[in-house]
This record gives structure tokens, sequence and C-alpha cells, in this order.
């Protein structure tokens, strides 16, 4: 049975930005087999933020935010959304949310184009039962628009586009559903400096419409140009939070490698300093 922890207060590490906090994960626990992977966390984000969740491989990240995107479901905590608890007990419940998830691997069909991604599993069909590509294309066309004006290749397979052509697809299929929580995972692995560049404004396109992004990354140079706050696991703990004005790249690091947190940062519960 699942026992519901409801916070009081912010925790240490919380957001301290005036407003209601788009997510917030409470006291979050969740063990395999007698392993806590992660343990006691909480962690929050905000409307036009992006905060960074770093830490060595097998840290509790990952599996922290499989929790909010509806792959686990915690065995203790609270999420709440926009200041509302919520239950999310499987990916469909975190889309209802407006929560979505953008892999390292994308998830995309190589052999269609971009409004055949956009819409798959939930294509537009005509009166008569057959697919309005019409439709498809003009939706894509729009939320490209906005997204990354440059893009032109609507009509290729995406098989065919670069690897930031590609990130702005599946990026753009998760607004269109009106997603306003993105998670993504390592979006600038594997791309050139021209295409880190690229999702780095798509990223802050993303944050001008509002959208709060929890941003996986093994790149600290990345989540010094990209994040606003990072969040620091090791072993399934929360180290600490820190706005990244308010440290250095080489106190983070020393967050991940030895668990110390650096005076510019708040520390989780049972943190060293």
């Amino acid at each position: 049975m699942t026992d519901t922890i409801t916070a009081t207060s912010l925790p240490p590490g919380a957001s301290q930005i005036a407003g209601a906090p788009l997510v917030e994960m409470r006291d979050i626990c969740i063990a395999f087999g007698g392993i806590h992977a992660v343990d006691h966390v909480s962690i929050d984000l905000m409307p036009g933020e992006v905060v960074a969740l770093l830490g060595h491989n097998g840290a509790g990240k990952s599996t922290l935010i499989k929790i909010l995107a509806g792959a686990y479901k915690a065995d203790i905590g609270e999420i709440r959304i926009n200041g509302e608890a919520v239950s999310i007990a499987n990916p469909r419940d975190a889309k209802r949310y407006g929560i979505e998830t953008i892999y390292q691997t994308l998830a995309l069909a190589d052999n269609v184009d971009a409004a055949a991604n956009l819409f798959l599993g939930r294509e537009i069909m005509t009166p008569w039962g057959t697919l309005d590509d019409v439709a498809m294309e003009a939706a894509t066309r729009e939320v490209m628009g906005r997204l990354n004006p440059n893009f032109r290749k609507f009509k290729e397979p995406v098989r065919g586009l670069s690897g930031g052509q590609r990130q702005s697809v599946a990026i753009a299929r998760a607004i269109h559903f009106n997603a306003k929580i993105l998670i993504m995972d390592e979006p600038t692995a594997a791309l050139g400096p021209q295409e880190t560049a690229q999702v780095a404004e798509l990223i802050k396109q993303l944050k001008a419409e509002g959208i709060g992004i929890f941003l996986i990354s093994h790149d600290i140079h990345d989540v010094f140009d990209l994040a606003d706050r990072v969040s620091v696991m090791k072993n399934g703990k929360l180290v600490g939070t820190a706005r990244t004005s308010d440290v250095t790249q080489d106190e983070v690091l020393g967050m991940i490698i030895l668990g110390k947190v650096p005076p510019g940062a708040m520390p989780g519960p049972g943190a060293s300093h």
C-alpha cells in the first residue's frame, strides 16, 4: 500500500521563486528488492524554468523522473501539479497532467515525415475515415513555426534529418499536445556544437512559453548554459539544489563525486557540508 506524505513547508532545496510551483515532488521514496533507489527526495519546478538533474549512473535521477513520467509508482511521497495533489499511475496519467518525456532515443518513426511523427497514434481522420494529411501537415507547420522557424523539411522522412532537427520534431510532438512539463533525457548527447546550439535555442523558446523542463544531462557545460537550477543526487538521496548562478562547475562536480554541499546550495536531508 502506498503511503502519502503531505508537505506543510518547503523542504531543503525547494524553489524560493514567488508563485506556485508547476511541479512539487515531496519526500519521494522507491525501493527495488530492498535497495533504496530514491530515498526521501524532494524537488520542484517553476513555470518557464529549467532544473537539471545530475548524478552518476545509479544515483537515482532517472528513477525519480520516471515516477513523474508514470513509468514507476512511488512507495511513499506526494506529487503536486499546480498545487494540486495528483496520482500518476502510468504514462497516460502523466500526459493528462501535461507531462511529456523526450527520451534520448527520441522514439521517432524514421520512415515517415515530421507530421506523421507528430500525430503517431493520434492521427487526424477525415469524415470518410482516411488520414487527413493536409490537416496534420498544417498543424505541424504551425507548431514548428513557433518552435523552430528555420525548419523546412516537412516532406522528408525523419531518418534524413539532423540530430537537432530530430529533436525539434520530438519537442514539437510534445508541445502540440499541450505539454506544460517536459522531461528531457540527454537532449544534446551525440550532437555537434551547431546542433547543440540549436537545441539550446529550442529550450529557450520553451521557457519563454512558460513550459517547465527537467533536464537530465551528463554534460556540465550544457547544464550551466541551459539550467536555472541544478539538483544533484547520489546513492538515491538528494545531495542538494542550487541556482547555477550561485555555484561553480567545480562545486557541482564536488556535489556529484563527493556528495559535498557548497555554501551556495541548499542541502538535501542528511547531506554533508
